[in-house]
């Protein structure tokens, strides 16, 4: 085309050659073979792919397959035609786009002019008020001033009239006197002594009967600071096409049962979006086409949303979830809804399996089971799972060295030592990061150095073992070969569970009984507490364990509420994440928690037996893989010198050692 548009005159010599190729093929000529002139190419060289005259075949291609021109001709056309179909069967979606973003765009702008109609009729109501504000202010300024000097004109006209009649009287007086005969002074003295008298004696408002006091004061600083802030501007860069939504109630549901999946929104670079506000809709419809539920949508401000619903009656359904009236990834979706015959046992049904029954000391031993991902589907694969293997595992049953009965808080140390917290035999066993038993140490009592149940475990900097003590009440410092040192907050705890230590130094201790966290420094002093039982952000219900992430932020279990909050360093609320379910991100009472190097915050999920792994925002990223050797109830949760995972499996009375690939 460009050749075409050229001045032939002015082409440069190649240009003239395709010219004349354009030419004679749109007369039918055939072409002359460039290398042998005047000779016309009739044949096709397949291996080189150009055109050659019979000279050429029999030269530089005789090694080569030739075939006729024609026949190539054909195969060539025929391609190129399949080749041209593909593409214009492309043409309709791409009127469709084209039609999509022009609709959207034209939206946008008359979203735009609505609201710049909406804030100049908003600020011309407002000029409106405050015109009729000055107007009403002005008004009640004239009465109270005309009041005033209604009071003030009296007085006037009072005092003004007694001065005249002093004035008169004075000058008739003195008239008379200077002027008057003797019998005129004697006739009128009487009557001018009584006026001169009634005079003297009458009293005069010479007291101001009013003041001068009118001021008018507007206070406009708040207004000005409430103008400038005056309206907010709301929108997101978050688009259908890369947003995703989790959770298993995408695609399974009981009757009757509240399920909830999360929405998290995405821009168009597929990076998260972290405000709220976007238009998130949810459809659930029968298979015919009605619509057979209500949803509902929680905006949880930080970009990520909970869609909710209770489905009434069994079958299949689509659940359609719409961002801006466009399908999330994977929308709409194939969702099932059955009676609820086959529960899984709720995470109080667990824990009474892994106690010993009836208090007696027996244990039924069961199986240990990975709980599927679904309850009606084990084949599913997980997405993006972390193809980790367990490495080893250490423990059984008992009471000997490297035995357990209910370990429950796990922690590793910079210098490769792996410490568990033996709940049930009330010591705390120490190993190398290849399972070689090490070191036991405590005894059961309950005064200061004694153990009644230890339930978390940390190491600090100093190498120093810190224990939290669930019946005991405190938190117990042990030296690195189990030596006592310390206790600290007695009085003050109820139930501590989980225990770390942060860059500062402070001792972080999560009391699962009273739902709050304490710091306090390493000689036992208070510095802050928070939280209590409920469900808000500040809040916990049973929480269980803690890690410090790289921010030097805390991160708590919230068991019962199905949830992983994260604070300041003080204490201060930041973000949390999860949701009760069975879904990737989602959690059915979450316990051990750990911070790998680059912020992300990998969960032991107690009732679904599993270890999922999130980004340092809470996304979710992947699993640990532990098919090779199914979890039964995993407690605390560590991350050891060396790189890999290590896990307090209760239920199995062990500790795991997984791989995992950061």
């Amino acid at each position: 085309m460009e050749v075409l548009q050229r001045d032939p005159e002015c082409s440069p010599p190649e240009a003239c050659s395709v010219l004349e190729s354009v030419s004679a093929a749109a007369a039918c000529q055939p072409l002359s073979c460039p290398n042998h002139e005047g000779k016309v190419m009739e044949f096709y060289c397949e291996s080189c792919e150009t055109a050659m005259c019979l000279e050429c075949t029999e030269g530089e291609h005789r090694e080569h397959v030739t075939v006729p021109l024609r026949d190539v001709l054909e195969q060539q056309k025929a391609a190129l035609k399949t080749q041209l179909d593909a593409i214009r069967n492309r043409l309709p979606q791409l009127r469709a786009a084209i039609e999509l973003v022009g609709e959207i765009s034209k939206q946008l702008t008359d979203r735009k002019n609505e609201a710049v109609t909406e804030i100049s009729s908003t600020f011309e109501e407002l000029e409106r008020a405050l015109h009729l504000r000055k107007t009403a202010l002005i008004t009640d300024l004239e009465n109270i001033c005309c009041t005033k000097q209604k009071v003030l004109q009296a007085q006037l006209s009072s005092l003004l009239q007694g001065k005249d009649n002093i004035q008169s009287c004075s000058s008739f007086t003195e008239q008379a006197l200077s002027h008057g005969s003797a019998t005129e002074v004697l006739l009128v003295q009487k009557q001018m002594g009584e006026r001169v008298s009634a005079l003297a004696r009458h009293t005069y408002p010479e007291q101001p009967h009013e003041n001068s006091h009118l001021d008018c004061q507007v206070e406009t600083e708040g207004l000005r600071r409430s103008i400038q802030n005056l309206g907010v501007l709301i929108t997101t860069g978050a688009v259908g096409h890369t947003s995703v939504a989790t959770g298993e109630g995408l695609r399974h549901t009981l009757v009757g049962q509240h399920t909830t999946v999360t929405v998290t929104t995405k821009d168009k670079d597929s990076e998260l979006v972290k405000t709220g506000n976007a238009a998130l809709r949810a459809e659930i419809v029968s298979m015919d086409g009605a619509v057979t539920t209500e949803t509902e949508v929680v905006d949880n401000k930080n970009g990520t949303y909970e869609v909710g619903y209770t489905m009434r009656s069994e079958g299949e359904f689509s659940f359609s979830l719409l961002l801006y009236d466009q399908p999330v990834r994977g929308s709409p979706f194939r969702l099932r809804a059955v009676k609820p015959s086959d529960v899984l046992q709720s995470p109080d049904d667990v824990k009474r399996r892994v106690k010993s029954p009836s208090g007696t000391g027996g244990h039924i031993r069961q199986k240990a089971v990975r709980r599927p991902s679904s309850m009606y589907s084990t084949t599913k694969k997980k997405e993006n799972p972390i193809e980790d293997e367990l490495i080893y595992r250490v423990g059984t049953r008992g009471r000997d060295k490297a035995e357990f009965t209910n370990l429950q808080g796990i922690s590793t140390s910079s210098n490769g030592r792996i410490v568990v917290a033996d709940s049930n035999n009330q010591c705390i066993q120490v190993f190398s990061n290849d399972g070689a038993f090490k070191l036991r140490f405590g005894v059961r009592g309950r005064s200061p150095g004694q153990l009644q149940r230890p339930t978390g475990v940390t190491v600090d900097m100093n190498g120093d073992i810190i224990v939290a003590d669930y019946d005991n009440r405190w938190v117990s410092i042990f030296s690195s070969d189990g030596k006592f040192k310390s206790k600290i907050g007695a009085g003050r705890l109820m139930g501590p569970k989980g225990v770390a230590v942060d860059r500062n130094g402070h001792i972080i201790t999560v009391d699962n009984k009273a739902c709050c966290v304490f710091i306090f420094q390493a000689n036992g002093k208070l510095v802050t507490k928070f939280g209590a039982r409920g469900t808000s952000d500040r809040q916990f219900t049973g929480p269980h364990f803690v890690a410090i992430n790289n921010k030097n932020e805390i991160v708590v279990t919230d068991f019962h509420n199905h949830s992983v909050k994260v604070y300041s360093a003080d204490g201060e609320f930041l973000f949390k994440f999860g949701s009760h379910g069975e879904g990737n991100g989602q959690f059915n009472a979450p316990t051990g928690v750990a911070v790998d190097a680059n912020g992300n915050i990998i969960v032991a999920d107690w009732g679904n037996s599993r270890i999922q792994v999130f980004d340092s925002s809470g996304s979710f990223l992947s699993y640990i893989n532990t098919t090779a050797d199914p979890l039964y109830g995993p407690q605390g949760l560590s991350l050891t010198s060396d790189g890999h995972v290590a896990v307090a499996d209760s239920g199995n009375h062990c500790f795991k050692v997984y791989r995992y690939l950061q």
